[in-house]
């Protein structure tokens, strides 16, 4: 029988039939010989009877954190207060999404938590990040419902962002556990202690671990640039067609950045993303 699985704890995979029936099974010896585990999200055959995964079906996509395959969308909770706003790990998780072929969409939470002079720089990032094309949400627009329906949706961001916070206000009867931050580590507890598929507004969500460390696990630099959406729009425009927008002469980025068409702390977050160690 067909499912997808929609929570993991330990060794325990529970399985969502076309039924609607959940099962919980184990995942056979063979996987660990194939070096593939099962993932929530996984569209998986089992042995009903006997309540073991037998075979995953080719994923589209999977990303390592949070661990879960088969995404359609990632909501980046993007807090702008304890934690603060950190453009570099917004760009590094637009970057990873990006790669991973899942479409990230912006959610900028806390804004009531911040002066007006604060609020005027954030909607400036807001602003930009509409123009280059991706979708932006604040945590209080009621048109955020909308982007749920069939969708398999991931949210990603660091502890104490607020992913459950908004995921309870969207559906009161989830009741997922929250936690205070710590204002001497700028982070939150992390609530949430396992991956698990949930349905929501006719789709389905995962909440999932947060964090606050991530790193470009399989991508070159290439990859990263490519990645950066803006920078493609210009890049037929340098002097070499495999221009790393960097010590480069004639560079389209470099001049869209000094004209403020790209935004400075994109093009600073890109030159230190590449020049990891």
């Amino acid at each position: 029988m067909q499912g997808r699985i929609i929570k993991q704890i330990s060794n325990d995979y529970t399985v969502e039939l076309e039924t609607g029936e959940k099962v919980v099974c184990k995942a056979r010896g063979k996987f660990r010989n194939m070096h593939v585990s099962p993932l929530v999200g996984d569209i998986v055959l089992i042995d009903y009877n006997n309540k073991y995964i037998l075979e995953i079906e080719p994923r589209k996509n999977e990303l390592v954190r949070p661990t879960i395959a088969n995404i359609d969308q990632a909501v980046i909770i993007t807090s702008v207060h304890i934690p603060n706003f950190s453009s570099n790990l917004l760009d590094k998780l637009l970057v990873t999404i990006e790669f991973n072929n899942v479409t990230p969409i912006i959610c900028f939470t806390k804004l009531d938590l911040i002066d007006d002079s604060y609020r005027k720089e954030i909607d400036r990032y807001i602003e930009y990040y509409k123009k280059i094309g991706y979708k932006v949400y604040l945590n209080t627009d009621e048109s955020i419902k909308e982007i749920f329906k069939d969708k398999v949706t991931v949210f990603a961001g660091q502890s104490g962002a607020g992913k459950s916070t908004l995921l309870n206000r969207l559906d009161s009867n989830l009741n997922l556990a929250t936690g205070e931050v710590s204002e001497a580590l700028g982070r939150g507890k992390h609530t949430t202690r396992h991956v698990e598929l949930i349905p929501l507004l006719g789709g389905l969500v995962a909440d999932t671990p947060g964090f606050s460390a991530l790193e470009f696990d399989g991508m070159t630099n290439e990859d990263i640039r490519d990645n950066f959406i803006e920078f493609n729009l210009y890049r037929q425009d340098c002097e070499y067609s495999d221009c790393m927008h960097k010590n480069e002469t004639k560079c389209a980025i470099k001049e869209k950045v000094e004209s403020k068409e790209i935004l400075d702390s994109r093009y600073e977050n890109y030159l230190k993303f590449i020049d990891r160690k």
